[in-house]
C-alpha cells in the first residue's frame, strides 16, 4: 500500500507538483516512527502471552533507551516459569548494567532444582560480576578444584609433596562478598602443611592418606567463602627430599668450617709466637756474642792486675775445651 501510495506521489511530482511527494514522505516518516515508539505487535505479543504490559509503558522504554523486546520477552519467560517479576524490576536491573536474560534463566533452573534463590540475590550476584547461572549449576553439580603441588616437612625431616582435590558447592547466600576459589586452595594448602607437619614420621601420613583430609575439614576452612566445601580427597603423594638430613650435613659443614677457622687462627698465633721466639734467641744470642768478645779483655786487664796466674788461665782453657767436647758429643 505504502509502494502505491508513494508511486502516485512521484508520478504527481513529475508533473510539476512536488507537494504530495513531500506529504507521502512525510506520512511514511510519520508512520515508522509511531510504529518504533509505539511497538503494537510486541503489545499484542504480550497479551496473548497472558503479560500484562501497557501500550503507552512500552512506549516510556523507548523514551528510557530500554529495548522492550529484550523485558516483554523476559518477563514472558518468567511468566510461564511460574515467576512474579514485574517489568519495572527487570528495567532497573537493565538500566543497572546487569545481564537480563541471564537472571532469568538462573531464577527459573535454581526454582526447577528446588534452590532458594530470590530475585535479589541473583540480581545482585549478576551485578559483582559472577556468572549466576554458572553459580546455580554448581549448586545442582559440585565442581572439583585441584590444588597444586603443596611441599610439607613431618618430624622425621622427610618432605612430602601431596595434591588434593577439592568438591566444592556453590553457596549462593555468600556468593555475593565471599572469597573465590584462590582462598579455597590457599586454605587447604595451608590444612595440608599443619597435618603433616605435626606428625611425627612421613609413614604416618603414607599409611594414613585420610588424616589430612579429616585434618583440614574440620578447620572451618570454607568459613567466608563463596564455596561449601564437601570433600577433600588426597589424590597422590610423593615422598621429596631428605630435609632432615640435608640440614644436619650443612650444619655438620659450617661447624667443620668453623673449626678450620679456629684451627687457622691458632696456627697463626703459634707461628707469630715462634717467631716471636727466635727473635729473643737472636737478641740473647748476640749479647752472648758480645759479651764472649769481652771475654779476652777481661782476661787481659786480669792479668795486668794480677787477679789470676798462669795455671788458673790454663784451668780455665782446659773447662772450656771439655765443654766444647760434651757439646759436640751432644749434637
Amino acid at each position: 500500500m505504502f509502494n502505491h501510495i508513494l508511486g502516485v506521489a512521484i508520478l504527481q511530482a513529475g508533473g510539476g507538483d512536488i507537494f504530495p511527494l513531500l506529504m507521502v514522505l512525510g506520512s511514511l516518516v510519520g508512520v515508522f516512527s509511531f510504529l518504533y515508539f509505539v511497538p503494537i505487535n510486541l503489545w499484542i505479543t504480550a497479551l496473548f502471552s497472558g503479560v500484562k504490559v501497557g501500550l503507552f509503558e512500552l512506549v516510556f522504554m523507548r523514551i528510557r533507551r530500554v529495548p522492550p523486546r529484550l523485558i516483554v520477552e523476559a518477563l514472558i519467560t518468567s511468566t510461564k516459569a511460574g515467576l512474579k517479576l514485574t517489568t519495572s524490576e527487570l528495567e532497573t536491573h537493565y538500566l543497572a548494567g546487569g545481564n537480563v536474560p541471564l537472571v532469568i534463566k538462573s531464577l527459573i533452573s535454581a526454582d526447577k532444582a528446588n534452590i532458594d534463590m530470590s530475585y535479589k540475590q541473583a540480581t545482585a550476584i549478576d551485578l559483582a560480576g559472577r556468572d549466576v547461572l554458572e553459580a546455580v549449576r554448581t549448586t545442582v553439580n559440585p565442581k572439583v578444584i585441584n590444588t597444586p603441588p603443596v611441599a610439607a616437612i613431618a618430624h622425621d625431616g622427610i618432605q612430602l609433596i601431596v595434591k588434593a582435590k577439592v568438591t566444592v558447592r556453590v553457596n549462593i547466600s555468600q556468593l555475593v562478598g565471599g572469597a573465590g576459589e584462590e582462598t579455597i586452595i590457599a586454605r587447604v594448602g595451608e590444612g595440608i602443611v599443619t597435618a603433616i607437619g605435626s606428625s611425627v614420621t612421613h609413614k604416618e601420613i603414607l599409611e594414613n592418606p585420610e588424616k589430612i583430609s579429616k585434618l583440614v575439614l574440620s578447620k572451618g576452612l570454607d568459613a567466608g567463602t563463596a564455596y561449601e566445601i564437601l570433600s577433600i580427597d588426597i589424590a597422590d603423594i610423593d615422598i621429596g627430599a631428605n630435609i632432615g638430613a640435608k640440614l644436619i650435613t650443612e650444619k655438620a659443614d659450617a661447624d667443620l668450617k668453623v673449626a678450620d677457622a679456629r684451627a687457622e687462627e691458632r696456627r697463626a698465633m703459634a707461628v707469630a709466637l715462634e717467631q716471636e721466639m727466635k727473635a729473643k734467641a737472636e737478641e740473647a744470642r748476640a749479647k752472648v756474642i758480645e759479651a764472649e768478645a769481652q771475654i779476652p779483655q777481661a782476661i787481659a786487664e786480669a792479668f795486668r792486675a794480677g787477679n789470676i796466674s798462669i795455671s788458673d788461665y790454663y784451668k780455665l782453657k782446659n773447662m772450656q775445651a771439655d765443654t766444647e767436647m760434651r757439646e759436640s758429643f751432644g749434637k
